[in-house]
């Protein structure tokens, strides 16, 4: 199935729109970053809205740094110092976030276009080829990412990626998610929960200190459902340091497809259920969002506006012994599921 034309990026590429639909769920998805532009979905009196914060047109997506939707690779979250060691080399990536590479770097496959491999209505599966030094990463990466629907509710993305050389690999998708709509204000009365009961704390950096924290007893505690902005001014250093929720939380039985958070809005009655088999899940707050960018819905987006639940693995840990490897080898392959659920009561 074609996709629609949605402009073209600023060197002249073409850039198109799928969609996806069943009875109760419609996605848009760009061929540009595989940014999800769009999750419809509707709320306990049956009425329509769009979910997740996005851009007008593909000038929106260039101009921002807030990923709005996209796939995140080569490495998600933060490198130390753009730096790391691989058996035995030294690697140096290009620095993009005060002094560490984030998200892959300044291009990272937020930017690029992606090829379409297969599109009919219910799934679409993106391709791209990151070829050896891009960005800094050794060996030319494959990757696959599959969008499908799975029954009326359901959105599935499915990621796959080899190599030919020794390389780090961290895939997430960074969706912006208000259950009131894009666009209606913040998202302190979602009810927010998490499977996990350790996070961890970072530095000034917000690099990883190497520390697995209990959440009992803190701001972090999501274990049971708690609206978000209950505690996100608790005088906590942690919070300070990241100007709200910006942290990996510790997902426990990493490889198998198991519920990770879910989120709940009052006003609306929808719920977001999340499951991944990813062995980290960031809690950001869209703290960045600073009211210079105007979204799809055509309102500016301001902090806490939303909220993004990036099933990953953990940032940093190609520096760190004792958190889950990132290293995929030549015959080896990648693979990750994250799903995202929506219903109301």
């Amino acid at each position: 199935m074609a996709g629609q034309a949605f402009g073209r990026t600023k060197d002249g590429s073409p850039v198109s729109r799928y969609r996806l639909a069943r009875s109760r769920l419609r996605v848009d998805i760009l061929d540009y970053g595989g940014v999800i532009g769009r999750i419809d979905t509707p709320d306990r009196e049956g009425n329509w809205a769009n979910v997740v914060l996005g851009a007008r047109e593909v000038a929106g997506y260039e101009a921002s740094d807030a990923h709005f939707g996209a796939i995140i690779g080569r490495y998600a979250n933060r490198i130390a110092g753009g730096r790391f060691s691989l058996d035995g080399h030294q690697c140096q990536l290009p620095l993009n976030a005060s002094g560490n590479t984030m998200h892959g770097g300044e291009n990272g496959f937020d930017r690029r276009i992606w090829r379409v491999i297969r599109s009919d209505g219910t799934s679409l599966v993106l391709g791209y080829r990151s070829v050896d030094g891009e960005e800094g990463f050794p060996g030319t990466l494959d990757v696959e990412v599959a969008y499908s629907l799975s029954g009326d509710e359901t959105l599935r993305i499915d990621y796959t990626a080899r190599t030919d050389r020794p390389t780090i690999v961290n895939l997430t998708n960074h969706s912006y998610f208000n259950l009131s709509g894009e666009g209606s204000g913040d998202v302190m009365q979602h009810r927010i929960a998490i499977a996990a009961e350790h996070y961890l704390p970072t530095d000034a950096g917000q690099i990883p200190t190497g520390e697995i924290r209990p959440v009992a007893g803190t701001a972090f505690d999501f274990r049971e459902p708690e609206a978000l902005g209950t505690r996100i001014r608790d005088a906590d250093p942690q919070l300070a340091l990241a100007h709200g929720y910006d942290h990996t939380f510790v997902l426990r039985d990493p490889g198998r497809l198991r519920h990770a958070a879910s989120a709940h809005d009052p006003s609306s009655g929808r719920r977001l259920a999340i499951a991944t088999t990813q062995p980290g899940l960031q809690l950001y707050t869209a703290n960045m969002l600073d009211g210079t960018v105007v979204g799809s819905g055509g309102r500016l987006y301001r902090a806490g506006d939303a909220v993004c639940f990036e099933a990953q693995g953990f940032p940093d840990a190609p520096n760190r012994a004792n958190f889950p490897s990132t290293t995929l080898r030549p015959g080896e392959v990648f693979t990750a599921t994250t799903t995202y659920r929506f219903s109301a009561d």
